[in-house]
């Protein structure tokens, strides 16, 4: 059984920090369940532009409101608190935070604590086993 509290997470290695967001895994590809979990603040007036080309990604607003954009197709998307969103196709997307937006987010497969966002907004495929 893993039992972890954000409050113990806050300021260590698991949380991580980016200039539009801040990122608090609860659950890494090390913790070997099949997937990540993350609490995710995207910090209110910016916009972040995102493709996870690797992953698969399952997004639940807790708190906040925003703009979801499929940058494929053009469509919108309001996205406030109950509203969850999943990145099955690997789109392209861009979320503008209109306040903070706080979400909880679950990726398949599991990231490792380590990925960044490249230039495209894809976090590469790292693995445990490349450690």
């Amino acid at each position: 059984m893993i039992v972890r509290s954000l409050k113990d997470i806050i300021g260590t290695e698991r949380d991580v920090q980016a200039p539009t967001w801040c990122s608090r895994r609860f659950v890494l590809a090390g913790d070997k369940v099949g997937f990540s979990l993350h609490d995710t603040v995207l910090y209110a007036g910016t916009s972040t532009k995102m493709w996870y080309a690797n992953h698969i990604e399952a997004v639940y607003c807790i708190e906040g409101e925003g703009e979801l954009v499929n940058e494929e197709t053009g469509e919108k998307h309001r996205i406030e608190p109950g509203v969850m969103y999943l990145l099955d196709g690997h789109e392209h997307h861009t979320l503008h935070a209109h306040t903070d937006v706080r979400t909880v987010c679950v990726f398949n497969p599991p990231v490792t604590g380590r990925e960044v966002h490249d230039e495209n907004g894809v976090y590469p495929l790292i693995t445990e086993e490349d450690a």
